[in-house]
């Protein structure tokens, strides 16, 4: 038998994998990662751009190399744990499979390494190089859970490569310019709703939907899943601009900028399809029927094929001040803009029908506030303490990729100079979020919330960081 595929149900069932996508934003809030420096962590960044304790201060403010009278490199390491816990409340399962479990811990443990380097040229010019990870993370739910056909694992990865150069323009101010090459790669497996699949295409044979055969496949095929996976990846480039000016000895002022990055991510997609396993006692012509429905489905919907997404990970940029109080006490501030709004939607286009919807996100721009403290017990240590909240650029469309919402940073830290040249740097923050409550809505309708199921409930977040750094200076 061959079927007229209904393509609009079949786009409806799977924008699922339009959801797996959107895991650009399972790449702080948003999927940002502002774990960049193991020193300035324990300030909760209060530094930001006005930083200078080590050379990974680059990455806030490129003018910052210009602190560095000789060359210097580190290397850090952020163990990052988040903890996300789904509680549900009158979610509503998928057409016909089981509601599931609540998912579990989707946290895990979360590697991400820093290094920096800054050679000064001459006593006016000073060349740095950081390689690190600014987005991306892991999340993972449990098997079989209530968002299941919305997203089951989100990897993140990206590597930014950024080469700068500083000027000490008099002797109290500096400018700073840099480029980055900033590589993304990304994992995103989720599982489709094949037996939801089947039943919105049963028209297309002569069976109505709500009709005693429809109701008789409903019956036949309960549970049916298939399981999709997204690869894609992409480079492109960004630019980053810095300046620093000493207004006394004791008060530094800094502003930085760092640009949009704008990837055309590119890969496949691919299902792993079921063996069709039906209820005992089904009939030879349902079983037939639903045999057909099958085939039509893994040829026109559930088969590999490529997919293209153009995402631009959003604009950054941070106003700071240092102050020494005293020769043991120093104060930090800083307030950080990112520009979340240049996501507003995750669109995805496959390279064959059907397609896949627009998922909308109408995420806002966002506000970070930092304040911090550090304490020089003697030469060899220093202490280090901040806060911060952090804003959410989550508005009125969630999704279980990356549950998000405001936040607050609590930071501690210390400093140990073993020598003239090492340096080592510890910090340890814990990040509340706020509860989130869920409460899925979808811009398609019912029908999409059938063949995908509807998360209501909330979300309790929080996420634990520990860093560690070496700095060594020539």
């Amino acid at each position: 038998m061959k079927i007229p595929f209904h393509r609009t149900r079949i786009a409806a069932a799977v924008c699922g994998v339009a959801l797996a996508l959107g895991a650009g934003q399972a790449f702080g809030t948003g999927f940002q990662l502002n774990e960049n420096s193991a020193s300035s962590i324990g300030n909760a960044l209060a530094g930001g751009a006005a930083f200078t304790d080590d050379v990974s201060a680059m990455w806030w403010n490129p003018a910052a190399l210009s602190s560095f009278p000789h060359t210097q490199g580190a290397a850090a390491m952020h163990v990052i744990v988040p903890k996300i816990e789904f509680s549900n409340n009158a979610s509503r399962p998928a057409i016909n499979q089981p509601l599931g479990n609540e998912g579990g811990d989707a946290g895990g443990f979360n590697f991400v390494p820093n290094m920096y380097v800054a050679i000064p040229l001459n006593k006016q010019f000073t060349f740095g190089l950081g390689v690190n990870a600014p987005f991306g993370l892991t999340t993972e739910y449990d098997d079989g859970w209530i968002g299941r056909y919305q997203a089951l694992k989100s990897s993140i990865t990206t590597v930014n490569v950024n080469p700068a150069m500083s000027w000490q323009a008099t002797p109290t101010f500096a400018v700073g310019a840099g480029i980055s090459y900033q590589y993304i790669k990304a994992t995103l497996p989720q599982i489709a709703n094949y037996s939801g699949l089947l039943l919105a295409n049963t028209p297309a044979v002569g069976i109505p939907i709500g009709s005693p055969g429809w109701n008789a496949i409903f019956a036949a095929s309960p549970g049916l899943d298939s399981k999709a996976t997204i690869t894609g990846n992409d480079g492109s480039w960004g630019w980053n601009v810095g300046l620093a000016w000493d207004v006394t000895p004791a008060v530094r002022l800094a502003a930085a900028y760092r640009s949009e990055v704008k990837h055309n991510v590119t890969g496949n997609v691919g299902f792993e399809n079921p063996q069709l396993t039906l209820t005992p006692g089904t009939s030879a012509q349902v079983a037939g029927t639903i045999a057909a429905l099958s085939a039509a489905v893994n040829q026109n919907a559930l088969y590999g094929r490529g997919v293209t997404s153009d995402i631009t990970l959003p604009q950054v940029a941070n106003l700071s001040m240092h102050w020494q109080i005293d020769p043991k006490w120093e104060l930090l501030a800083d307030v950080q803009y990112t520009g979340w709004s240049s996501i507003p939607q995750l669109a995805f286009t496959a390279s064959a029908p059907p397609a896949l919807t627009p998922v909308p996100l109408n995420w806002d721009d966002t506000y970070k506030v930092a304040v911090g403290a550090s304490y020089r017990y003697n030469d060899k240590w220093k202490a280090r303490a901040g806060i911060a909240f952090d804003q959410t650029p989550v508005t009125n469309a969630p999704t279980p990729r990356l549950p998000d919402s405001d936040r607050w940073w609590y930071a501690i830290g210390g400093e140990f100079k073993a020598t003239p040249n090492w340096k080592f740097d510890a910090g340890f923050v814990y990040i509340k979020g706020d509860s989130a409550e869920f409460n899925q809505q979808f811009g398609t309708g019912t029908q999409q919330a059938s063949s995908l199921g509807q998360l209501r409930g909330s979300y309790d977040a929080s996420v634990t960081i520990f860093s560690v750094q070496a700095a060594y200076t020539f």
